[in-house]
């Protein structure tokens, strides 16, 4: 028994969609009639803290773009934080591409392997750059 309870949660793999919720500049929840699921933007790297600099307007620009909209998500069968990772889309659009050439979030290469490089702005470069994006 004790064996079952320290077993790591399985991250799911495939293709989800529902209605978007914001939770920050990189993080939202799918609310679909089979269940919720949170969902990490992979290579995305927002703000998340509203009190950090660009943090209300990363989230801000997401709700703009994906709050109530349909939203399709690839995830890629990880997890950070308990939460799914994946690539979503509104109407065919990569809303993780979108905030960062909005200038709102930064690419994070060790997870994009490089996917959204040539549409980070150089107004985003005051955004911090967490370690964990570096290459390893």
């Amino acid at each position: 028994m004790l064996l079952f309870l320290s077993l790591p949660a399985f991250a799911a793999k495939g293709t989800i969609a529902g209605h978007c919720r914001v939770v920050d500049g990189d993080t939202i929840w799918v609310d679909a009639s089979s269940g919720n699921t949170e969902v990490r933007l992979q290579g995305v790297a927002a703000p998340e803290d509203p009190r950090e600099p660009g943090g209300k307007e990363a989230t801000a620009y997401m709700r703009q773009i994906c709050e109530g909209e349909q939203v399709r998500c690839e995830l890629d069968g990880s997890k950070t934080r308990g939460r799914e990772v994946g690539i979503c889309h509104v109407e065919g659009n990569d809303i993780g591409a979108k905030v960062i050439a909005a200038g709102l979030a930064r690419d994070c290469p060790r997870f994009s392997k490089g996917r959204y490089q040539n549409l980070e702005q150089s107004q985003a470069r005051h955004l911090a750059f967490p370690g964990y994006c570096s290459p390893r």
